[in-house]
């Protein structure tokens, strides 16, 4: 057997037995424990002797770390906490009546999973130790427990032989899986592994069989979808996924290692090693770390031969759980030829021919080296595994927007948006995803499957329908569902609408658009259906087919949104400041009244910045949320030449992730009851998952100051400040909503429900400014300007919230200050303001 490198020595690390290893995620450490009380600490990189903690307990059987810290869990059932530095006990993080046998720490860093002989699993926050979840559901004790890579659940491998799936979304954990036959029964102390090992894109997961293969289960389905068959002759000890999921290991009794391909299930390498019991890759490097039941640690640097090692530099890729080749996920992958046909990315693909990447692109020194595609490098990461384009080839809808890489300066516009829809995951995508429910399809090759659910089931019916159409777009809402589809095959394009309830025999309807003109982005209202094209026309219909009005846009189509009568429609303007990227320009526009609100105006994007969704809130206010992760609102957009975004929620100013606790981003899906909804994302997702995902939600916080730094010289006066802040932010808000509450009711036949919802907005709005007067007052009389500015600020109608704002005076013994007010009271009642006394 020939190796890229000399076989590694063994490390003796601990006295025989169970030896269990972890990497740092960082990569800089690997941490071992074993059968004795030793803990060993390497330097990855280094040869010397690696540090050893001597105050660790007997016979540990789990083990994680964080780049700060490492656990041990033990037979004795304690887990402790150890500091990565200096090796010294922090704490004992929870005790278990019988021996620990697996351990697992969430990505997060936040959470330690503990799987022993008990019948509970618990899940203890690291960071606070009272934080405690219970696993509750298996029969036996555990002998393995794993999280999924963004934490959404966590598995348990029973010594029962069935695997238990817990939900994470909820406080309380929920046991949504129970899989029988995917698994063996085992003993807890036996070597061999029930392990379920999630795929890093946490769409799959692997398992060893009893049949001595290692089969691959897909979670959107929960099912096997393909097999490792072969490999082994003995039972199967350990797995483990490389860090961008393109290869597996896994060890056996039969004394030997064996590579996979991920991609085809084919054995790359066997590796000459006995009683390995535990494996690890190194989060970046090509090494992987192994331990033996002879207490050996071994770390085989060039472990993935020198003909493969291009398998490792790839981005994330998907786990083999589709037909065809596996596509790449990462959101960082170019897009060199995503504007070029298939056929000539293939004739692209073939070196030293005439039609070769050089004759067809032309020397370009930026250009990246070129990779054929046959080991799915990403060249043409625009097409799915099907042939089909992923939401990349929405750049290249019209003549206007081909991208050719050349030397010569390129602009670069906003891509086309639909509101709602993700990219290709596999062979699935989401088209749609709201209030209402969701949309979404499956690629089956010859055809699509859609599937159309709602949140509630009560009032509508789910429905699932096979789509030869291969519809990319869709809309939803409580009327009904709107399609459409983009053919590569020269077919006119096509929209579809479905109603959901009809007193007629029949009542969906097609269309088609002229030859050549293609859907760059469609919406829905409860009166009119939208669609915005490659020809830059906006095409509008009523729900029934009716074609309403066509006219073209001043620029090139971008998005577009509707909500009752209102239409409002995004495309590409004029360079911005940094020469390079485009500005957004936006219409609205009352179709029924022909009445343009706002006419080629801008929206409000910092440079470099994009949409991630565009749609009407529930009350009818136009909002954007953008990659920074900031919720915007169109204000008085109804007056003409008066629009402007304002802010109501910056995510990444959340109390969450104060301190980089959490890492996670949001899916922005609707502005519903004064709330910003939206999908969690953990882990570096950027798109929603399957199944389907839940929804949380999250009340609006106008980023207007962030809290100072606590004096602990002075607590309380620090406390005062951060609770004026927040008035502060309250009253903004408040106004904010006052405004575009306001501006509803102007445009519309008040009812008396509305009216008095605005006075309630109103005295909530005159309370917030009550409590500041309050904060002012307590803090001197030297604050009384200010006071009365805040006075001056109250929307009263009848003289009630200044008379009010005179006793909070009187309380504090302003009196100077409650004399102003009664001045200022006189004044309105007398119809003057301060301008007026000034005249």
């Amino acid at each position: 057997m020939s190796f890229d490198s000399m076989r590694p020595r063994g490390r003796p690390a601990h006295t025989p037995g169970t030896t269990v290893l972890a990497y740092t995620p960082n990569g800089k450490r690997v941490i071992t424990g074993g059968s004795n009380s030793a803990i060993r600490i390497y330097t990855v990189g280094q040869d010397g002797e690696p540090q050893t903690v001597d105050e660790g307990v007997d016979a540990n059987h789990g083990i994680g770390a964080t780049n700060e810290c490492f656990i041990m869990g033990a037979e004795d059932g304690t887990v402790w906490q150890y500091d990565i530095t200096s090796g010294k006990m922090r704490n004992l993080l929870v005790r278990c009546a019988l021996p620990v046998r697996d351990i697992a720490v969430s990505r997060d860093g936040e959470w330690v999973a503990v799987a022993s002989d008990e019948l509970t699993v618990k899940i203890v926050k690291i960071e606070d130790m009272t934080q405690v979840k219970y696993l509750r559901e298996q029969p036996k004790g555990a002998k393995h427990v794993t999280f999924h890579p963004n934490g959404r659940y966590v598995s348990v491998s029973c010594t029962d032989g069935i695997v238990y799936i817990y939900s994470l979304h909820e406080e309380e954990p929920e046991l949504v899986r129970k899989l029988d036959g995917v698994i063996r029964r085992l003993e807890p102390d036996a070597e061999a592994t029930s392990r379920v090992v999630w795929h890093p894109d946490g769409t799959a997961f692997a398992s060893a069989e009893a049949t001595r293969d290692i089969s691959i289960y897909s979670i959107s389905e929960w099912k096997k979808e393909k097999t490792f068959a072969g490999g082994h002759t003995g039972d199967i000890t350990a797995l483990s996924w490389a860090p961008n999921g393109t290869l597996l290991a896994s060890a056996a009794a039969d004394g030997q290692i064996i590579l996979w391909e991920t991609k085809t299930q084919r054995i790359l390498q066997r590796y000459d090693f006995g009683n390995v019991i535990n494996l690890a890759w190194h989060p970046t490097k090509n090494s992987l770390s192994f331990t033996t039941s002879d207490g050996e640690l071994f770390i085989h640097d060039d472990f993935v031969p020198r003909e493969h090692q291009s398998l490792l530099q790839k981005p994330l890729q998907a786990a083999p759980i589709f037909p065809g080749p596996l596509t790449e996920i990462s959101n960082n992958v170019s897009k060199p030829l995503a504007d070029r046909s298939k056929e000539t990315i293939q004739r692209a693909a073939r070196k030293g021919t005439p039609d070769s990447l050089d004759d067809i692109l032309g020397e370009d020194d930026e250009m990246p080296d070129f990779v054929d595609d046959d080991d799915g490098a990403g060249y043409a990461e625009g097409l799915n595994p099907y042939g089909k384009r992923t939401n990349g080839h929405l750049e290249d809808l019209g003549p206007n927007s081909k991208r050719v890489y050349s030397g010569s300066f390129q602009p670069n516009p906003h891509p086309p948006l639909q509101p709602g829809s993700t990219p290709w995951a596999g062979n699935r995508r989401y088209l749609c995803l709201n209030l209402t429910g969701a949309v979404w399809t499956v690629d089956q090759e010859t055809h699509h499957t859609v599937t159309v659910e709602f949140y509630d089931r009560e009032l509508y019916r789910d429905f699932h329908f096979t789509d030869p159409y291969q519809y990319d777009k869709a809309c939803l809402n409580e009327n009904g569902t709107l399609f459409a589809n983009n053919p590569s095959d020269g077919s006119p394009a096509t929209i579809f609408y479905r109603p959901h309830e009809t007193w007629t025999t029949r009542a969906d309807w097609r269309t088609q658009l002229p030859e050549g003109e293609m859907v760059r982005a469609l919406a829905l209202s409860d009166s009119y259906i939208v669609a915005v094209t490659t020809k830059d026309y906006v095409r509008v219909y009523t729900l029934f087919g009716t074609p309403f009005k066509v006219y073209r846009q001043k620029s090139q189509g971008v998005s577009c949104a509707a909500w009752r009568d209102y239409i409002m429609s995004i495309g590409n303007g004029p360079l911005g400041p940094d020469g390079r990227h485009t500005t957004l320009r936006y219409t609205i526009e009352n179709v029924k009244r022909d009445e343009i609100c706002q006419n080629e105006d801008e929206v409000a994007l910092p440079e470099g910045v994009q949409l991630k969704n565009v749609f009407f809130s529930d009350t009818g206010d136009p909002c954007i949320y953008d990659t920074t992760g900031v919720l915007l609102v169109l204000q008085h957009w109804r007056t003409p030449g008066q629009a402007r975004w304002v802010p109501l929620l910056d995510t990444k100013q959340l109390a969450r992730l104060a301190g980089g606790r959490k890492e996670e981003t949001y899916w922005p899906v609707a502005v519903a009851q004064d709330k910003f909804h939206c999908i969690i994302l953990k882990g570096g997702d950027q798109h929603p998952y399957f199944p389907r995902p839940l929804l949380s939600e999250f009340e609006f916080q106008v980023p207007v100051s962030t809290a100072p730094p606590k004096d602990s010289s002075d607590p309380e006066g620090a406390d005062a400040r951060d609770e004026n802040l927040k008035f502060e932010e309250a009253f903004v808000r408040s106004n904010v909503l006052l405004s575009l509450y306001r501006d509803l009711l102007a445009s519309t036949n008040a009812t008396a429900s509305q009216r008095a919802e605005l006075a309630r907005k109103e005295l909530e709005m005159n309370k917030t400014l009550l409590q500041m007067l309050a904060n002012e007052c307590r803090e001197g009389e030297d604050r009384g300007m200010k006071a009365l500015e805040l006075v001056g600020m109250m929307s009263d109608r009848n003289g009630k919230m200044v008379e009010a704002a005179a006793k909070v005076a009187q309380r504090y013994g302003r009196g100077v200050l409650e004399d102003k007010i009664r001045d200022l009271a006189e004044r309105r009642v007398m119809g003057m303001d301060d301008d007026d006394e000034l005249a």
